[in-house]
C-alpha cells in the first residue's frame, strides 16, 4: 500500500487531521510529521498571549500517525468505509511544549495486534530531534460484522 493512499483512507479532514507526510510505514512501525501552523484554532485561546499546543492534540497526533496509519496498512485491502477505529487508552509523558510553526515526527513501534487490537510505542520529536512526549497508545481498528 502507498503512504498516499494510507493518508486518503485516515477517518479525518481538516482542520483535525494532523499528518502532512508519512514517511514510512510497515508491518513493525509507522513514522510521519505534521506542522503546527499558526493559524490553527486552538492557539487563540491556549493559552492567552503565549500559544502552546494542548498535549490532547499532541496526544492525537501520535495517534494519527503512529497508531491509526500502522493500522491502516496492517489491516490492508481489507479497510474499507465499514472500518471501526476506536482510540481505547493513551499513557503519555509530555516533556517539551510545542509552539506555533512547529513541524514534529512521530514514529512508532508495534507493541501487538491481535483481535483488532493495536497497542504501540510512539514518540514525538521536534526538529532538532528533541523529545517532546512518548508514550504507549492502544485502539482498536476492525472491520463490521
Amino acid at each position: 500500500m502507498e503512504l498516499t493512499d494510507i493518508i486518503a483512507k485516515l477517518p479525518y479532514s481538516k482542520p483535525f487531521l494532523f499528518v502532512d507526510e508519512l514517511l514510512h510505514v510497515d508491518e513493525n512501525s509507522a513514522c510521519g510529521t505534521f506542522t503546527f501552523t499558526e493559524d490553527l484554532d486552538f492557539y487563540k485561546g491556549h493559552f492567552k498571549d503565549n500559544p502552546v499546543t494542548p498535549g490532547v492534540i499532541l496526544t492525537e497526533t501520535m495517534a494519527q500517525i503512529g497508531m491509526v496509519s500502522l493500522g491502516i496498512y496492517l489491516l490492508g485491502e481489507t479497510f474499507n468505509e465499514g472500518t471501526i477505529i476506536a482510540f481505547t487508552s493513551a499513557d503519555i509523558a509530555f516533556l517539551k511544549p510545542v509552539y506555533p510553526n512547529e513541524k514534529v515526527t512521530v514514529t512508532s513501534q508495534k507493541a501487538f495486534f491481535r483481535f483488532g487490537k493495536l497497542k504501540c510505542n510512539v514518540i514525538m520529536k521536534n526538529e532538532a530531534g528533541q523529545e517532546i512526549c512518548r508514550g504507549v497508545l492502544a485502539g482498536m481498528i476492525t472491520n463490521k460484522l
